[in-house]
């Protein structure tokens, strides 16, 4: 599909993908997870960069995207001994809030769009180049999408501007152990380097592809501005289905959920949602909870 189509077809199929959505069943939950990613350090000057901001002329959703944390709610995330980027897979809160994350970008889905904006639901993207930008062998779980990677950022863009915060995922998601300093360092600062080209926004938090790290790649994070690398606690499968990484498979507070891009987008994420609300969580704004996480003593927090 052409940058041109999507851009074409995506209104009309917004509403009826947002219906399909919120009409689909609830798949049972089992499986086992995975990991990763990382987050903007209080104060830094990255952070009004990694602001969604509204594109002009467009009139944006009002509320907030996600809920913050409560003063004194979240517990301290120590910050490594070595001065390394911490390694985060879930927040330290006895709340019932979860966090939802998104990788890749091979599945370009308006209907998955529509619900980030319209409902406000709080997402944090770690995009990789090589799928938003359809280059190399595409993803085999993609194949058969009805919305593939188009070779255009302009659906990121689309996703920051409802809300959603764009991290590092890499350029080409290589297993990094496997590169060495110098290729780690080069595939994650050069995706810093293309989602601010084509986003405005800096990159502050990375999440390892397949979760794979080593201090070599915490190392190279830092070097390419990275505050901390985030992982996760539980991933989302077709149908909705969360796959625990705990054995009595539930969702806990603080949970970090890995979902990708990948056909069925907006159906399965409608029933995510409606999941998740049904158990009684609510959706957290994961940057403000990693800043009050991370917070040092006798230092202001700033807003993201």
């Amino acid at each position: 599909m052409t940058s041109g189509t999507y851009r074409t077809i995506r209104t009309a199929v917004v509403i009826t993908a947002l219906v399909a959505g919120a009409g689909c069943a609830t798949g049972s939950d089992g499986g086992s997870g995975a990991a990763g990613t990382p987050v903007p350090v209080p104060g830094s000057s990255r952070d009004a960069l990694a602001t969604p901001s509204a594109s002009p002329g467009r009139a944006g959703p009002s509320g907030p995207v996600g809920v913050p944390p409560r003063p004194g709610e979240v517990g301290r995330i120590p910050r490594p001994g070595d001065g390394l980027p911490p390694v985060i897979s879930s927040i330290p809160t006895r709340r019932k809030v979860v966090f939802l994350t998104i990788d890749d970008g091979w599945e370009q889905d308006p209907g998955f769009l529509a619900q980030v904006r319209d409902r406000r639901i709080p997402v944090t993207a770690f995009v990789t180049r090589d799928a938003v930008e359809g280059r190399g062998a595409a993803d085999p779980a993609a194949r058969g999408g009805r919305f593939p990677g188009t070779g255009d950022w302009g659906y990121v863009r689309d996703l920051r501007d409802a809300g959603a915060t764009i991290e590092n995922h890499t350029l080409t998601h290589p297993n990094l152990p496997l590169l060495g300093y110098r290729g780690q360092r080069a595939e994650i600062c050069g995706a810093s380097r293309s989602i601010r080209r084509h986003t405005g926004t800096v990159p502050t938090l990375f999440r390892p592809p397949f979760g794979n790290h080593d201090t070599v790649t915490r190392r190279a994070a830092k070097a390419c501005g990275i505050d901390a690398l985030l992982l996760w606690t539980a991933t989302v499968q077709p149908g909705g289905k969360i796959a625990y990484q705990v054995p009595d498979k539930r969702l806990r507070p603080g949970d970090v959920l890995l979902l990708h891009f990948r056909p069925n987008l907006a159906r399965d994420f409608a029933t995510l949602v409606a999941k998740i609300e049904r158990r009684g969580f609510e959706l957290g704004d994961l940057h403000a909870y990693l800043r009050a996480a991370l917070r040092r003593t006798g230092h202001t927090d700033a807003g993201r």
